[in-house]
């Protein structure tokens, strides 16, 4: 072939320079594998590393999802509420007696001797007041009173002489009766307008408004020149405050478990560290039918004059010794057939068991009926925990049901 064939075949010598160009070329192609390669690598590499990734997460998914399929729950033993129980009630303090002092009299205030938080005694001195109208009328009275005994005093004469003239029978028999009716007329004349008098004076005498029993002023509703009608509207509040009373109203579960003569213990949030003794006095003996209590009336010394009538208090009652079963309250479930609690056996099945409950101590519960005493129960159970539910108790101290030793109830 000659020279011009190889330059129309862009073929070139060793001599014309084709061999550098040539061992270019097949670095050039040589790089380019090498560059494909580490590319395929990584590709591989990250595929690799994406592929092991979502393995790994899925068997975590699945793990996580195996554990939160699974219920933990918390248990507790069923105790025999052997303990005696107190029952604390709220309570307000009252006088011992209490009354408002109001004026029989009516008038203008002319004047009060005693304010807010004296201490008084029986038959003191309270008010005076100004009865000018029932001066008066007194007055016209006791006139009226002396033309009654005058009018008296002439029929009684007056019947003593036809007396005599009837026995020398100078007049009839009928005007004798008729001066004898005359007197006994004026006599009864004569007690209505005594009578009249001493209510007058009666009424005269409420113008010193005293104070019926010892105790301390709580309220003055009037003052120097107020009206006073009479009308009943009290000018002063009374209170003995030593004793006390306290009212308690007892629920009707309880109404068995309280009798007469029993302690109290009673006690005030504000002095803190102290308590009261006091004792039942009497109970109502019957049930309100409208809050199904019992109302109690508690008596309180207060010698030193620390509580106050009106103040808010506790009232802690001691009930008698109960051997019934006792749960947490929180291991209870209300469904439509009533109290319900979740019982755990053995291979941790769930069995929902329906209860009777008695005495509710706020914090445990008694259990009439439904237990043996020997089963485990759930501690907060959820609404969506079912009979034939698979559970594990979780690790963790042993949940136990202490029997409570105060109990609440509403007022």
């Amino acid at each position: 072939m000659s020279q011009e064939s190889h330059s129309q075949l862009a073929i070139h010598s060793p001599e014309a320079g084709g061999g550098d160009e040539l061992l270019q070329r097949k670095q050039v192609s040589r790089r380019t594998r090498i560059a494909t390669i580490v590319v395929l690598v990584l590709l591989a590499l990250g595929g690799a590393r994406t592929v092991v990734s979502r393995m790994q997460n899925a068997s975590a998914l699945e793990s996580d999802s195996r554990a939160q399929a699974q219920l933990y729950v918390k248990t507790t033993a069923v105790r025999r509420a052997g303990a005696a129980q107190t029952l604390a009630l709220p309570g307000t303090l009252q006088g011992f007696m209490q009354a408002p002092v109001a004026a029989r009299s009516g008038g203008y205030l002319r004047r009060w001797t005693k304010d807010i938080g004296a201490r008084v005694g029986k038959g003191e001195l309270l008010a005076e007041i100004e009865t000018p109208e029932l001066d008066q009328q007194l007055s016209q009275a006791m006139a009226a009173r002396q033309q009654m005994a005058a009018s008296l005093e002439l029929a009684r004469t007056t019947a003593e002489r036809w007396e005599a003239l009837r026995k020398r029978d100078a007049v009839s028999q009928q005007e004798l009766d008729e001066r004898r009716s005359g007197f006994v007329q004026a006599k009864a004349n004569l007690a209505a307008a005594d009578a009249n008098v001493e209510r007058l004076r009666q009424l005269q005498a409420f113008k010193r408004v005293t104070a019926p029993f010892a105790g301390v002023i709580t309220r003055r509703n009037v003052d120097v020149g107020d009206l006073i009608d009479g009308s009943g509207k009290p000018l002063f509040l009374l209170a003995q405050t030593d004793p006390l009373r306290v009212y308690v109203n007892l629920p009707q579960a309880y109404s068995q478990l309280v009798r007469t003569g029993q302690p109290a213990v009673v006690t005030q949030a504000e002095l803190r560290g102290r308590s009261f003794q006091g004792q039942v006095v009497r109970t109502a003996a019957s049930i309100d039918s409208a809050s199904r209590t019992m109302q109690v009336e508690i008596a309180l010394p207060n010698r030193d004059g620390a509580l106050l009538p009106g103040a808010f208090v506790q009232v802690s009652l001691a009930l008698a010794p109960s051997q019934a079963m006792a749960i947490p309250a929180n291991a209870l479930l209300f469904r439509g057939e009533g109290a319900k609690v979740a019982i755990v056996d053995a291979a941790g099945v769930i069995r929902l068991q329906t209860v009777r409950l008695g005495r509710n101590y706020g914090e445990t519960v008694e259990i009439a009926e439904g237990l043996a005493g020997n089963e485990k129960l759930v501690l907060n159970p959820s609404d969506s925990l079912a009979d034939g539910d698979k559970v594990k108790v979780a690790e963790g101290p042993a949940m136990q049901a202490a029997p409570a030793q105060a109990a609440k109830a509403a007022p």
